[in-house]
């Protein structure tokens, strides 16, 4: 009797070729065949790369599960090369087989190491479980120490930041970012620019960062308090230190490479920095309850970020608090709801016309409305390609009018599949319809009798997103159906 199986492997560094993809896969082909399972590559699974601590940073992983718990599921068994292959966190280990097993109905099985399928067998599965856990740990130790000593001999073991490369393990300086970072520090030093200015000027004549983002505060302030511009060496043993600089856990040691600036420069840029912490403190965010049911659900028309409150009564462009973006989008939110209530209101008439954002399920309808809807936003680039061939005399008039109405005519016929598909939708939908809703949720929102809380779960529920442009105060709101 032959029973449907499913292959997982994983490696997490190219030194272990005891365990290497290959080796892992022989292992279990050839379980795989003496025991009568059918294993195809269709469910075969790889994790090259990555560390077994933590299942949900495992795709492969992941996508096997998820297939595991479809209806029905495609394999019985899990074949594994060894239980720690599988899991290295007993907590994972235990979720995760629990999960298949009364779930799925699927086993995972080790194909080297032989558990009889009894009472006993529990215990030793579980030893051998923490016995890889203990390894895995005691792993982490051991590296964590030996960056530490590499740290305190002044090696560099991370990206290297803006104005260096990395050769030969040694940091090396690159001029033309060293240029962007001296001149970063002399800016701030000579008090010309803030460090939201400087971010918006550095955009503007076309730097980036390191990894080819635009500059805001952040990366700005980072560089600013980054001891590597000095020829020193920062290094946190305890983990990531969150943006504090002068963690008390850091250990700072004078580096091998050469510095872009000196101590006298980076001396007073850092009184600076103290004296602007001392005259403008941080000012953490209050824990208070919401003042409105927009949060989360309004965006900046120009650069995509989010609208966050900048004060009790405005809401203002991340992007731009940031320094990534010039548009400011700031608006009193009590303004920015009326604007969107009003667009609901209006939206009551004309639901077909609604900007709708279908869902996951009914799949191919809903691939073949995103398809319409790319097809239609072709257009604008073809009526253009065919105006250009007129204007540069490789048209004639009349072939330039011939074209004009075909496109317009095929364009047409695009729209009305789109809304036909849009009603099909609709109706398919098994809630009521989305005028109804839109009616609804703008009564709920208008009553003021209405708990706060419940407003902005129900525009959560209806809306999806909120484009806003600032320059004409507009808005494109997609719902949700």
């Amino acid at each position: 009797m032959f029973i449907e199986g499913a292959g997982y492997v994983r490696v997490s560094t190219e030194e272990q070729t005891e365990y290497s993809p290959d080796a892992q896969l022989k292992a279990i082909k050839e379980y795989a065949k003496r025991n009568n399972i059918i294993l195809t590559n269709e469910h075969i699974y790889i994790d090259e790369g990555i560390t077994g601590r933590r299942a949900d940073k495992r795709p492969a992983f992941q996508l096997m599960i998820a297939k595991a718990k479809s209806k029905p599921p495609p394999f019985e068994v899990i074949l594994v090369h060894k239980f720690d292959r599988f899991a290295r966190s007993r907590e994972d280990s235990i979720v995760y087989k629990s999960l298949l097993r009364k779930e799925a109905g699927v086993k995972v099985i080790s194909v080297t190491e032989h558990i009889v399928d009894d009472k006993f067998s529990v215990i030793l599965e579980a030893m051998l479980e923490a016995m890889a856990e203990y390894y895995s740990l005691n792993l982490a130790e051991e590296v964590k120490k030996g960056m530490t000593e590499k740290a305190q001999r002044g090696e560099y073991q991370t990206t290297p930041p803006l104005g260096y490369t990395m050769d030969n393990k040694k940091l090396v300086v690159i001029p033309e970012e060293a240029k962007t970072v001296f001149y970063i520090f002399q800016q701030i030093a000579g008090r010309e620019r803030g460090m939201w200015a400087l971010a918006q000027y550095l955009n503007d004549i076309g730097l980036r960062t390191k990894r080819g983002n635009l500059f805001d505060i952040r990366s700005i302030e980072y560089i600013l308090n980054n001891p590597v511009y000095l020829g020193k060496v920062r290094w946190t043993p305890t983990g990531r230190a969150r943006r504090q600089f002068n963690h008390p856990d850091s250990i700072i040691t004078n580096g091998n490479h050469e510095a872009i600036i000196t101590q006298e420069l980076w001396d007073k840029v850092q009184a600076i920095i103290k004296e602007n912490k001392e005259l403008f403190p941080y000012r953490a965010k209050s824990n208070s309850q919401r003042v409105t049911w927009l949060h989360g659900l309004v965006f900046c028309g120009d650069c995509g970020k989010s609208l966050v409150r900048s004060n009790k009564t405005y809401f203002q462009c991340n992007g731009y608090s940031k320094g990534k973006c010039k548009t400011s989008s700031r608006i009193k939110y009590e303004l920015l709801e009326q604007l969107i209530l009003e667009e609901i209101a209006k939206a009551y008439t004309s639901p077909i016309d609604l900007c709708i954002v279908p869902k996951v399920s009914d799949t191919d309808r809903n691939n073949e409305y995103e398809l319409l809807q790319k097809q239609i936003g072709t257009f604008d680039a073809k009526f253009t390609r065919i105006k250009t061939a007129y204007q540069d005399g490789i048209d004639t008039l009349e072939e330039y009018k011939e074209n004009k109405m075909y496109l317009e005519s095929e364009r047409e016929k695009l729209r009305a599949k789109l809304v036909e598909l849009k009603s099909t939708l609709l109706a398919a939908d098994d809630e009521q319809p989305i005028e109804k809703r839109l009616e609804d949720v703008y009564n709920l929102l208008t009553d003021e009798l209405i708990d706060l809380e419940i407003k902005y779960q129900a525009a959560h529920f209806l809306i999806n997103k909120i484009l806003y442009e600032h320059k004409d105060k507009t808005l494109k709101i997609e719902y949700k159906y």
